[in-house]
């Protein structure tokens, strides 16, 4: 191979690479052990990562997944298939995709969707740039955002727009609710706004005035991107139905849909949107048709990639389909129906605000926003929330995410999940263990 590619030495294909950069040996790697050690050990590693409750959302919730659910995408068809290039010949991926993207337009009442992209972040990244190219009437690239949406997710937005000449203007919340209010945009309403970035639930777990923020917004001319929660529309409005006309974009995570929670990952996001804007939608969009024998079939209706048309008229070169968690979710709104949704849903909220009440009886235990909520709170302690935080783990139980991390001011002030998981012996469990914590 050398000889053949006019290389002395393999040395010689490092050469670029400085003296002083290179590791001549590996001196930190332990001895090779047998595999019966290695899984032994491991076995002891992945104890240390085990816990009793977690309590911890912040865009990632755990949910009750059916065994069906992890069963049928375990199968070679599903598990190890990859984007198929010569699409039609592979008519169950397209079917399954296409019953996805028709559960999603009506899980958020929007008239389309596309077979997903990456996680609920990139998929903000991508309506953000979907509503620079929709939005002809608007030439600023300016995109307002509500403070009060997931910070990771601003975070993604930011670094993936920042080089694409976009401005990204963060409105405040309201100090005493958490929520955005019309009011606060009323300094835009003379400017050139693109659109209008919203979440519901936010990232505090509120429940903003959506339907005056999306009059407000297409009353100046802007754009609506909705970022949903995919269980809470399970029991409150859909983006497509918010204010006069609904919102143009609909975006999230599609994680909670029968997908579990694995150290980070792998998630999905989803995205929806109007008829009118269909062809600025990043990724595949499957469609069913019928043959020349008169047989139902599926097809590729739309590919924006850049890897089926020039590049230059590529919606994104990001948006690929993460099609086995697409699987799961479809299989997993199949089991469960519009009522069991609807049940999920009522259950978490209800939970929630049976953890609410426990912990607020703690002396000096409080609710830090008072607005409406789904299924995430917002506790204030009486003291920092991080050593709270790391003496409730010691007994096994993740109380919730540290919202001094990425929220100025809520320092002592965490996060907190409930979802249909939870017991009533598990909110005892975690209302005690606080109550021993904050002392």
């Amino acid at each position: 191979m050398l000889e053949a590619i006019g290389v002395n030495s393999i040395e010689d294909l490092f050469d670029e690479i400085p003296a002083e950069l290179r590791s001549n040996q590996l001196a930190h790697i332990p001895a090779a052990i047998g595999e019966m050690e290695l899984l032994r050990e491991m076995a002891a590693r992945a104890r240390q990562d085990e816990t009793r409750l977690s309590f911890l959302g912040a865009g990632a919730y755990e949910h009750h997944i059916p065994s069906a659910v992890l069963e049928l995408i375990s199968r070679g068809e599903f598990l190890t298939a990859y984007t198929p290039y010569q699409a039609e010949a592979s008519q169950g991926t397209l079917q399954v995709t296409y019953e996805y993207q028709t559960m999603m337009a009506h899980l958020t009442a929007m008239d389309v969707s596309n077979a997903s992209v990456y996680d609920g972040a990139t998929a903000l990244a991508e309506a953000t740039l979907m509503a620079v190219r929709a939005n002809r009437k608007s030439h600023s690239r300016k995109i307002l955002l509500a403070g009060n949406i997931n910070p990771f997710y601003r975070s993604t937005c930011a670094n993936i727009v920042r080089n694409q000449q976009i401005e990204l203007v963060e409105i405040p919340y309201g100090d005493a609710d958490g929520l955005t209010k019309a009011e606060s945009l009323d300094s835009f309403a003379d400017e050139d706004i693109t659109a209008l970035v919203i979440s519901y639930p936010n990232f505090f777990g509120g429940l903003d005035a959506v339907d005056e923020l999306t009059d407000w917004a297409h009353g100046i001319g802007a754009l609506v991107i909705a970022a949903v929660n995919p269980i809470a529309m399970g029991m409150l409005r859909p983006p497509g139905e918010w204010g006069e006309d609904g919102v143009d974009i609909a975006i999230g995570e599609g994680q909670p849909l029968g997908v579990p929670l694995a150290s980070g990952g792998p998630y999905f996001g989803f995205m929806c949107c109007r008829q009118n804007f269909v062809r600025q939608l990043p990724g595949r969009i499957i469609g069913r048709t019928l043959d020349l024998d008169g047989n139902e079939g599926f097809t590729l209706t739309l590919q924006a990639r850049e890897q089926h048309i020039r590049r230059a008229k590529a919606t994104s070169n990001i948006c690929t389909n993460q099609g086995l968690l697409a699987n799961a979710a479809t299989i997993y709104l199949s089991l469960l129906g519009a009522k069991g949704l609807k049940a999920v849903a009522q259950t978490c909220h209800e939970r929630t605000a049976a953890l609410l009440s426990k912990l607020t009886a703690i002396e000096g235990v409080t609710c830090r926003f008072d607005g409406p909520f789904f299924h995430e709170i917002v506790i204030r302690l009486p003291k920092p929330a991080g050593p709270v935080l790391q003496e409730m783990a010691k007994d096994g139980i993740l109380a919730g995410y540290g919202l001094g991390r990425t929220c100025s001011g809520l320092e002592d002030c965490i996060l907190t999940n409930v979802t249909e998981t939870k017991s009533d012996q598990d909110l005892d469990d975690f209302r005690d263990c606080l109550a021993n914590a904050v002392v």
